[in-house]
């Protein structure tokens, strides 16, 4: 039988890196920023819809399929640290550390991928 509880605390133990990432073109300059609770997993949906052309932003997708996979370097910009509070809520703290690093980079236009909201 599957203990639910034990689960649901084995998995609050488990800390993947969570924090601010960006997509680069490495031809180009140009960067996509975004934030996630598990930035590898992130990465990794990133990378998987783009090799298959089916990612959600079409600037995106249309350049990588220009330069090719190689030209393309993902990786984490920030990482945010846990707090010692189990049931603390991140996703205050990842969004003001998305929009810092947006701020910061102002990856619109011709520098980014990103879209003003």
């Amino acid at each position: 039988m599957i203990d639910k509880a034990k689960l649901k605390r084995e998995s609050k133990e488990l800390k993947t890196p969570m924090g601010v990432y960006q997509i680069k073109n490495l031809v180009n300059g140009k960067v996509f920023i975004g934030s996630a609770y598990n930035v590898p997993g992130k990465l990794n949906g990133h990378q998987f819809t783009l090799k298959i052309g089916s990612h959600i932003n079409p600037d995106l997708q249309k350049e990588y399929n220009q330069f090719g996979a190689g030209n393309f370097e993902f990786g984490m910009l920030d990482e945010l640290k846990y707090k010692e509070d189990p049931d603390y809520n991140y996703k205050e703290d990842l969004k003001f550390l998305e929009e810092a690093w947006i701020e910061k980079l102002q990856p619109f236009g011709e520098k980014g991928y990103n879209r003003k909201q």
